[in-house]
């Protein structure tokens, strides 16, 4: 891995944002063993700045410390994700709705160009960087939700997959091509003012699907979704 040089704001502050991108990302899969001076070293900081670090990830839940081991990634709890996108079907299901009247043309392009970037990355794919493009093009449809409480559940959800590590796209790579035509159609749907129900509708449907995908992949490999992120 290459050296990181940490710069700017408090090295303990960067410390913990590298970690976590890191586990966010899959550099560090779960049940990776958390070397305090070698990750240090990459870092170009003192032991002390990561160890405050990984201690905050542990308080996050996404480092478990163990007595005689140390500290390793944590595993993907498969019960945290299903009830974290069941949860995330319904709110931004309803902030999409919400958000349908104060979309505009512009909103609707930059969106689009988000999905054609994804349908591009299909060809040679990165379940990583088709993740990330996939958060912007919802954020398009529902940041301009103007309820405020919805929002921060919408925002919590996406936080809480974060954290998860979560992709189906690295698990399900099929689903990618699924999702890039069920965008296309939400933004169809947009562009003739299709009624809030039927807006609420395909946004949960197509949040449902993408658990659907994931818990049956699972199901027909005899794995869980917990023992999947173990193996990646």
């Amino acid at each position: 891995m290459t050296e990181t040089v940490l710069t700017a704001g408090s090295k303990s502050e960067q410390a913990y944002a590298a970690v976590k991108a890191r586990i966010v990302e899959g550099a560090y899969s779960p049940g990776y063993r958390l070397v305090l001076g070698s990750i240090a070293k990459d870092l170009g900081v003192s032991v002390v700045p990561v160890r405050e670090a990984i201690r905050r990830l542990e308080a996050e839940g996404l480092v478990n410390f163990e007595r005689n081991v140390g500290a390793t990634v944590s595993g993907i709890d498969p019960t945290e994700y299903l009830y974290t996108m069941q949860t995330l079907s319904i709110v931004e299901g309803a902030a999409t709705a919400l958000s349908a009247p104060l979309i505009g043309n512009s909103d609707i392009a930059r969106a689009r160009a988000v999905n054609e970037e994804m349908r591009a990355c299909l060809e040679r794919f990165d379940p990583v960087r088709f993740a990330r493009l996939n958060q912007d093009f919802h954020s398009v449809l529902f940041e301009h939700c103007p309820n405020p409480h919805i929002l921060v559940l919408v925002h919590r959800g996406w936080n809480r997959l974060a954290a998860l590590r979560s992709s189906t796209f690295r698990f399900v790579p099929g689903r990618a091509h699924e999702s890039v035509a069920e965008h296309e159609a939400l933004l169809r749907l947009l562009e003739t003012g299709a009624g809030a129900d039927e807006i609420e509708h395909a946004a949960r449907s197509h949040r449902s699907a993408t658990l659907d995908a994931y818990l049956a992949q699972a199901s027909s490999t005899h794995r869980t979704p917990s023992s999947i992120g173990r193996e990646q």
